[in-house]
Order: structure tokens, then C-alpha cells, then sequence
């Protein structure tokens, strides 16, 4: 409760990196070292970003809060902004990650060489060349969205490389350095409006195979993937309990046979029961469900049996008085002829 209330009321004033996991996970329990050198790493740079973990099953409230759904999970909080994590589970991506959103989400570019510099050390980047404009605005609202993908900029256009030109004050560049290979497909086109997807139908290897995939993206003709359906967020939630409980199984198979079979088995005991209990109920459903003419017969049917056993009870006496009479007659025509 202490470390709940503590991290509440600071943590709208600090940057935090929080790892939220659980104590059964496989994966959590592997990022545990790589965890503590993130933290000391930052802060031994002098980073502002504050490092913590956090046991999700613990602090379950707070996890609902942030939307963690499986584990781990690592987030950056600034402010009201939450940023999930979903590269390399490395102390180096964490790193980068972690000092790529906590600072601005569009930097400054003042000269040539910081152009220059910026160019080496990222393989994507966009750049804003202009002034103040609604252009801008709207550049540096996405970019505080899209930080966690990659860097932001903002230059003058006295600064640009030679070799590159804009056609209007305000522009947009966005920058690309093929530095490494990557596996087909590549290229894939976000509708964040709606969250469906769109794949390219064969290898994009020439910018005129792009282009023709942008067009049928526009034009209707590609096919859409994903979506934010029904049916598709409930593929969702059932893709994250199985992938739950896959991972409880592999990390400890004994806590996965208990925390999923007991109620299994309970379960299949009460539908036993239940099917039981219909089955011993059914005659007397039978019972009730007949009309009152068929009672009477019913009831005259039991009498009738009723009365042929007390009538069988009687004449078994007689048949037994009526061979005692018999043996005492045989006896005393034997004595006679004595």
C-alpha cells in the first residue's frame, strides 16, 4: 500500500521505465538481469528516466490502469502518457527506447553538422523543414504518438544536405538508409483509424512496385487485414489467454496444471452432478406430466396388483390347512389297517 501511494503521487512528476511482471513468468524471469543494468546503465548517464519493476498480480489495480494484458510488459510513463515497449528485450533497444521517448518528441537540428550526425547514427528518421505553421502542429501531435518507433526532427532548410530539396517553406522529409537487409514482406500500410493492415501481394523490390501497392491501398482493390470488429477483438482476447497460458505452462508446467486444472475439474464434477440430478428427476417429471385419466388407470392398475398379492397371501394358507387335513386322514387309515 505504501509503494502504491508513493508511486501515485510521483509519478506524474517523473519519467519512469516500469517493467510490470509476474512472479510464474518464463520470459519476466529472463529480462530480470538484463533489467538491473538498464537501471544502473541510465543511472550512471545521468538519464532522468527512473527504472522500477512492478508485480502485476500484486498490483493488479494499477496494471489494469496501464492496460497490461501479458508479461512482461514494459512501459514508459511521462505524464498522462503511457508508452508501451514492444522491441528486443536487450539492455541496448531498452536503452535507446527509454532516452528516445523520454525527451522531446521533436529535437532540434541547429547546423549542417548535427544534420550530419543525426544521418549516421539512425537508419529511419522524419524531419520537419520550415517555420511555424499548422503544418508543424499537426507534426509535432503525431510525433508524440510515434515516438516509440522512431526519431522526430525539426530543421531550417539552410541546414539540409546538399542534394536535397523542398518544393514549398513547410516540408516533410522522411529519411531512410537501407543499411540492413530484411525479410519479404516489408512493407506493410497502418489504418490507424480503424486498426486494419495491408500486405503487399508479391516482393516490393522497385519503387514502382510500391507505388502500385499505395494505389490499390487508395483505391479499395488491396486486401484488408485485422480491423477493430467484434470478432476481431475477440480473436484478440482469446489470442491472450492462450498465449497467458502457453506461457504459464512452459515456465512452470506444476502451477499450470494447478491453476487451470483444479477448476477444470471442479467444473466437470458440478456438470456430472447436474446431469445426474435430471436423470433421477425425469420419472417424476414423467409422473407430472400425465393427464388425470391416466392417472386413475394408473392408480387402478396398482390396485388391482395390490389386491391379487393380498389374494395370493390368503390362499396359501388354506392350501397348506388342507394338507395337514390330508396327512392326519392318511395316518388314521393307516392305523386302521394295522
Amino acid at each position: 500500500p505504501l509503494l502504491l501511494c508513493r508511486f501515485k503521487n510521483n509519478r506524474m512528476d517523473d519519467v519512469w521505465l516500469v517493467d510490470f511482471y509476474a512472479p510464474w513468468c518464463g520470459y519476466c524471469k529472463k529480462l530480470e538481469p538484463i533489467w538491473y543494468e538498464v537501471g544502473a546503465e541510465l543511472k550512471n548517464s545521468g538519464s532522468p528516466v527512473r527504472v522500477g519493476k512492478m508485480d502485476a498480480t500484486a498490483y493488479s489495480g494499477i496494471a489494469s490502469e496501464f492496460g497490461v494484458r501479458g508479461y512482461p510488459t514494459i512501459k514508459l510513463l511521462k505524464g498522462d502518457l503511457a508508452y508501451n515497449y514492444k522491441g528486443p528485450r536487450t539492455k541496448e533497444d531498452i536503452i535507446d527506447f527509454a532516452n528516445r521517448v523520454a525527451g522531446p518528441s521533436v529535437r532540434s537540428l541547429p547546423s549542417k553538422q548535427m544534420f550530419e550526425h543525426v544521418l549516421k547514427r539512425h537508419d529511419v528518421l522524419f524531419v520537419y523543414i520550415g517555420g511555424e505553421s499548422p503544418l508543424k502542429e499537426k507534426y509535432i501531435d503525431v510525433a508524440s504518438e510515434l515516438i516509440v518507433y522512431t526519431y522526430f526532427f525539426s530543421a531550417s532548410e539552410d541546414v539540409l544536405p546538399e542534394g536535397v530539396d523542398t518544393d514549398h517553406a513547410s516540408a516533410l522529409l522522411f529519411i531512410v538508409f537501407p543499411r540492413r537487409e530484411v525479410s519479404v514482406p516489408s512493407v506493410i500500410i497502418l489504418n490507424t483509424s480503424n486498426e486494419q493492415y495491408f500486405l503487399p501481394s508479391e516482393p516490393v523490390e522497385s519503387v514502382e512496385q510500391l507505388v502500385i501497392f499505395i494505389r490499390s491501398v487508395l483505391d479499395g482493390s488491396a486486401q484488408a487485414y485485422g480491423g477493430d470488429g467484434i470478432f476481431q477483438k475477440i480473436r484478440r482476447v482469446a489470442y491472450d489467454a492462450r498465449s497467458t497460458i502457453m506461457s504459464v505452462f512452459r515456465s512452470s508446467p506444476l502451477l499450470g496444471c494447478f491453476l487451470f486444472g483444479l477448476p477444470l475439474g471442479v467444473i466437470s464434477l458440478m456438470c456430472y452432478g447436474i446431469c445426474t440430478a435430471e436423470s433421477d428427476d425425469s420419472e417424476l417429471m414423467k409422473r407430472e406430466g400425465l393427464t388425470d385419466e391416466e392417472e386413475e388407470e394408473e392408480e387402478e392398475e396398482e390396485e388391482e396388483e395390490e389386491r391379487r398379492r393380498q389374494a395370493g397371501k390368503l390362499e396359501a394358507p388354506r392350501d397348506e390347512n388342507v394338507g395337514d387335513s390330508e396327512a392326519e386322514e392318511k395316518t388314521a387309515t393307516e392305523k386302521k389297517l394295522d
